[in-house]
């Protein structure tokens, strides 16, 4: 039986990359995404590098909590009808924003870089726990050492600084990624965080270069930050792909869970209030309030 892999925010960057490292180890890949000619031209690039197990396209937009719900549902409905089992699902999607903006009420950096990615996880894990052994591969970043470490309320109080929350949002959702390692181990279903690094991405070059994104602080010494984003973003989305194929497909993983991998794909510690239990409960009472499983 083919082994499955679902990739968000794959039609591009390091989505793209991630996707094709693992239709190369013999996956059949689900490339998600929101543009539907950037997923067929994905898909094509996928198929035409390895035709063995072609790959499909399932358009969703992630910044939209009832999308994920119904993207949620139609895969489980999917392995459900073929009897293949779901394998790998890898949480790549991301975004960071140079003005607060709100989805559906919540603030946007939130919802993408946090409640999505958890919220098609948890909708998810029957199938994964059906399909053990399976893999969860939640990408996270650097910029969790800059975040503000409250998560009593949606967001922290102060102005709003696009590449802080940004990294706010990536420790809810790193914090989480450990939680869940915790609570699924011995299911057969293992949890890992994986840093790309700094990549030249959509994302990156579209709010890299704008000062509002960091600190009053920090703008101080724009120059010096500017340059460090940029050298910092300069790499290629091939190599910083590494990490979350490592682990998603290294055998030696099998059986083994919550390791945060950096951008050489090698174990790394992770930032300590990444393991804080009451970081980790704060995480979880915040996401199961602003992206409840069931609505209604």
């Amino acid at each position: 039986m083919r082994r499955t892999a679902v990739v968000t925010a794959a039609t591009g960057g390091i989505g793209l990359e991630t996707a094709l490292g693992l239709a190369s180890a013999g996956f059949a890949v689900t490339v998600v995404g929101r543009n539907a000619d950037r997923g067929a031209a994905a898909v094509a690039r996928i198929n035409a590098t390895t035709p063995q197990h072609p790959a499909r396209f399932l358009r969703a937009d992630l910044a939209s909590l009832d999308a994920v719900r119904a993207l949620a549902g139609q895969l489980a409905a999917d392995h459900r009808a073929s009897g293949e089992p779901l394998s790998v699902l890898v949480n790549n999607v991301g975004a960071m924003f140079a003005d607060r903006r709100d989805l559906d009420g919540v603030e946007a950096s939130l919802v993408v870089n946090h409640l999505s990615p958890y919220l098609l996880t948890e909708l998810l894990l029957p199938t994964l726990k059906a399909s053990a052994p399976s893999r969860i591969v939640n990408v996270t970043s650097a910029a969790v050492g800059v975040a503000k470490r409250t998560f009593d309320a949606v967001e922290p109080p102060g102005g709003y600084y696009g590449f802080h929350w940004y990294g706010r949002a990536k420790l809810a959702n790193l914090a989480y990624t450990l939680d869940l390692a915790a609570r699924l181990d011995g299911t057969g279903v293992s949890v890992f965080a994986a840093d790309p690094g700094g990549a030249a991405t959509d994302m990156t070059n579209g709010t890299m270069a704008d000062s509002k994104i960091v600190s009053p602080g920090l703008r101080l010494l724009w120059p010096l930050v500017r340059r460090k984003f940029a050298q910092s973003t300069a790499g290629r989305p091939s190599v910083a792909a590494r990490s979350s194929i490592v682990a998603a497909t290294d055998d030696a993983l099998a059986r083994r869970t919550g390791i945060v991998f950096d951008s050489r794909a090698r174990p790394k510690a992770p930032l300590r209030a990444a393991v804080d239990p009451r970081i980790a409960e704060a995480v979880r009472r915040l996401s199961e309030r602003h992206a409840p499983l069931t609505v209604g």
